[in-house]
């Protein structure tokens, strides 16, 4: 069994059997397709680790888009884009104005300079910086949770921030989550999140350590509640390898292409989701 599907087992059941549901509250999020709200049940404060050099931690009960993951991931950190019209998915399309812009958030906030004493660097050249230069420094994070600038975000920043901490030569994350749809997205972030902390640690001459993955809301959609209890009885499989092209050696070279999964068939999820915007 993949180690991401046994923590995804255990946060859906713990979810399910000690959350608490917002049921005849007022809430933000509705369904698309009647516009009625789009309760939850929800648990605050799960905190899952995962072991990079041990395993690749992708679900196989059912199928993650790992190559739109990817390409996403690439959008935000590596182009810094907040314009759809840059990423290769239509995830986006809902929250961009006509000319494709989310606002000021995601990649635009990584891609904002700031003055430091070594000189101007936005957020991700900063962290880049660090790993190479200053490796045990306790400072290497970035936030994209700007107070300032939310009033012109199209969506605030679920996975908002990101701390770089190098143990023994490799290289550890801590990704905080303010909000996560389990069945849709927790699984997508944490393939991301772990691309991204390969990514940097190839670039910058070190090993991958830990990703701990903080969630301060985890949720499960009401009418998502048959499908997920449907998915966790499905028979796992032995986690994929991932490999990465070894010749990549800026971070600024990857591309969609310079991943791929080895021995990953995880079944797709076989229905038509409900879809709350």
């Amino acid at each position: 069994m993949s180690y991401a599907d046994q923590v995804f087992i255990d946060n859906i059941r713990h979810i399910l059997e000690n959350g608490t549901s917002d049921e005849g509250m007022n809430v933000r999020p509705y369904w698309a397709d009647d516009h009625s709200p789009a309760h939850t049940v929800k648990a605050f404060g799960i905190v899952n680790r995962y072991d990079l050099s041990k395993e690749f931690p992708i679900t196989t009960l059912r199928q993650t888009n790992f190559r739109a993951a990817v390409d996403e991931i690439l959008w935000i950190w590596q182009k810094k884009s907040n314009n759809v019209h840059e990423l290769g998915s239509h995830i986006w399309d809902a929250w961009a104005d006509e000319s494709g812009s989310i606002g000021k958030a995601y990649g635009y906030q990584l891609g904002v300079k700031h003055q430091y004493k070594e000189g101007m660097f936005d957020q991700v050249d900063r962290v880049l910086y660090d790993l190479k230069h200053n490796p045990q420094s306790r400072r290497i994070m970035t936030n994209i949770f700007v107070h300032q600038d939310l009033h012109e975000m199209a969506l605030y920043p679920c996975a908002y921030s990101m701390t770089f901490n190098v143990v023994d030569g490799k290289l550890n994350a801590i990704l905080n989550q303010r909000s996560n749809d389990m069945l849709v997205a927790n699984n997508w972030n944490v393939v991301q999140y772990a691309v991204l902390v390969h990514m940097m640690a190839q670039v910058s001459g070190l090993q991958v350590g830990e990703l701990v993955h903080v969630i301060a809301d985890a949720h499960i959609y009401d009418r998502h509640i048959p499908i997920v209890k449907e998915v966790i009885e499905r028979t796992p499989m032995e986690a994929p390898k991932l490999i990465i092209d070894p010749n990549v050696k800026d971070f600024y070279d990857f591309t969609v292409d310079s991943f791929r999964l080895e021995g990953y068939d995880a079944p797709k999820l076989g229905k038509r989701l409900p879809v709350a915007v």
